[in-house]
This record gives C-alpha cells, structure tokens and sequence, in this order.
C-alpha cells in the first residue's frame, strides 16, 4: 500500500550559484562522498548532486508528519550494480522505497514513492 509519494525539480544553475562544493559538504553524506569523488565529469558531478537533493527533498515531502529531525545526511542515495539509485536510511526502514531520478541540461527532477511493507 502507497503510504506517501513526493516529487521534487531541482534548477542546475541555483547549485551552480551556491558552489558545488559547499553543496555538496550540505547534502552528501560520507558513502555519496565516496561515490561523488569517482565522478571525472563537472557535469555528471553536478547533476548526481541535483538529482541526490531532489530525492532527498522528495522524500522530506514524504515524511512531512514524521520525524522533523531528519537532514540530508540521513539518506544515502546509492546505485545498485546496474546504476538503479536506491535509498538506505534509519527513516525508511518501515518502508519499500523506489526512486527515480532524471536530469535535463537545466533541470533534476525526482520521484519517491513509499509504500508500507507487508
């Protein structure tokens, strides 16, 4: 059963204006840091960034009755083996979660749908 979805798109030029780096010290948590420093393109940098902050803030639009104690550091937002991104946080262990992510040259967009386990 869906329990929440939040939809989150994300301007590429606003986190270009902010600096990647310091946005990427505000979001990313260690394991995406890890991830993140393998990237070699600035582009592909800055688009795993939007997309990994339009998930994030999708998923705050999930919990918006939950905990206000969540950061963005609470979420890894990771890759499986055939680069599917997948969520892994102590918030969402009650929950099945799928993702999905797409980005344009302006823009990130993503999806995040909740759904209860049975």
């Amino acid at each position: 059963m869906i329990h929440a979805i939040g939809t989150d798109l994300v301007e590429l030029e606003r986190i270009k204006s902010i600096g990647i780096d310091r946005f990427k010290d505000k979001i990313l948590n260690e394991d995406e840091k890890n991830e993140y420093a393998k990237i070699n393109h600035e582009n592909r940098k800055l688009t795993y960034l939007a997309g990994r902050f339009a998930v994030k803030e999708s998923l705050f639009k999930c919990f918006k009755a939950g905990d206000k104690t969540a950061n963005y550091k609470d979420f890894s937002v990771l890759n499986d083996s055939v680069g599917a991104p997948y969520v892994l946080s102590k918030h969402t262990t009650d929950f099945v979660v799928h993702i999905t992510i797409s980005h344009t040259n302006l823009y990130a967009i993503a999806f995040v749908v909740l759904e209860t386990k049975v």
